[in-house]
C-alpha cells in the first residue's frame, strides 16, 4: 500500500513490508520503485523490512521540484529513515547511489551501510552526437522506453512488457521527464565530494553486460576504491543495468550475506543460509 511522507517542497511515496531491521531501496532514474518487485520480498523472506521508495519527480511522489541533485534526493531518503525509525541500511540504484552516499556521510548513525547497484564513479564523458542523442531521450518518455530497453539485454521479466508500458505511461505525466532531464545534467552530481566521508561497509552490485559502462568491472572496482570506507564488488554474470531484476536471486544470493554481516535480523546469526525461494521466472 502506498504512503507519503511530506518533505520540503513536495511529498515522497513509499511502501514497507515486512518485519525486522529497515532496508530502505531506492530506484534510479526514470524508473519507479517496483524495479524492486522481485528483490524487495526475497529481502522481507529474510527477515528484513523492506521500504522502496520513489525519487522526487517519478513515480507516486509529487511531480515538480525546484532541485533533483544527489544531495536533494539524500535529504529525502534520510527523512524517510528517520520517519520509518532507523537506522538503515540503503539500497540504491545507478543514479541513487549518490543520494545513499551523502545520507551516509551526513548522518553515520541513520546509515549502517550500503548496497550500490549500477552506480557512476564518474560523469560519463560523450561525444557531442552521443551528447545531443541523450539530451533527446532524456526529454522523450517514447525514447526512453525505448533506451530502457536496451539496458536489459538477453534475460528479461516475464513482466517486461507490461512494465515498461505503465513506466513509459506514468512519464509522460506532466513534470516527470523535466525530473529526468534535469537528473541527467552533471550539476545534479553535487554529493561525489561526500565520498570520502562516507566510512560504512558498501557492496558494489554489478551487471557483467552493464551496457551503461566500457567495462563494468573496472566502473565497480572504480566507485569501491572512491568510498572511504571498505567495499567489495560483486559481479551479476550475465545482468545488464538491472541485475535486481533480470536476476534477482542471484542478486539476493550476494545482497543479503551483506545486509546480515551489518543489519542481522534478530535471532539469525550472520552467516546463517538465505532462505529457500524460487527464483523468479524469466524469459530470455
Amino acid at each position: 500500500m502506498t504512503e507519503f511522507l511530506d518533505v520540503p517542497g513536495g511529498r515522497i511515496a513509499y511502501d514497507v513490508t515486512g518485519d525486522g531491521p529497515l532496508v530502505v531501496c531506492l530506484p534510479g532514474m526514470g524508473d519507479v520503485r517496483g524495479a524492486y518487485r522481485f528483490l524487495a520480498p526475497r529481502l522481507v523472506a529474510a527477515g528484513y523490512r523492506v521500504a522502496t521508495a520513489d525519487l522526487r519527480g517519478h513515480g507516486e511522489s509529487s511531480a515538480h521540484w525546484d532541485s533533483y541533485g544527489h544531495s536533494d534526493l539524500g535529504a529525502d531518503l534520510l527523512a524517510l529513515i528517520r520517519h520509518l525509525g532507523g537506522p538503515a541500511v540503503v539500497v540504491a540504484h545507478s543514479f541513487s547511489p549518490g543520494a545513499a552516499v551523502f545520507a551516509a556521510a551526513e548522518a553515520p548513525e541513520e546509515v549502517l551501510s550500503t548496497v550500490l547497484i549500477g552506480p557512476f564513479a564518474t560523469q560519463p564523458e560523450l561525444n557531442p552526437l552521443l551528447e545531443l542523442a541523450v539530451r533527446l531521450v532524456v526529454r522523450s518518455a517514447t525514447l526512453w522506453g525505448a533506451f530502457y530497453t536496451s539496458l536489459y539485454p538477453g534475460t528479461r521479466p516475464d513482466d517486461f512488457a507490461a512494465y515498461r508500458a505503465a513506466l513509459k505511461a506514468t512519464l509522460r505525466e506532466s513534470g516527470r521527464m523535466a525530473a529526468v532531464a534535469a537528473m541527467s545534467q552533471p550539476a545534479a552530481r553535487d554529493a561525489d565530494g561526500h565520498r570520502a566521508r562516507a566510512t560504512q561497509p558498501s557492496l558494489i552490485v554489478m551487471g557483467t553486460r552493464d551496457g551503461d559502462f566500457p567495462d563494468p568491472r573496472a566502473a565497480a572496482d572504480a566507485m569501491a576504491a572512491a568510498l572511504a570506507g571498505p567495499a567489495e564488488v560483486a559481479m551479476i554474470e550475465g545482468a545488464g543495468h538491472y541485475p535486481h531484476a533480470q536476476f534477482p536471486a542471484e542478486t539476493a544470493a550476494v545482497v543479503l550475506p551483506f545486509l546480515r554481516a551489518t543489519h542481522a535480523p534478530a535471532g539469525r546469526p550472520a552467516d546463517a543460509p538465505a532462505p529457500s525461494q524460487a527464483p523468479a521466472t524469466v524469459t530470455a
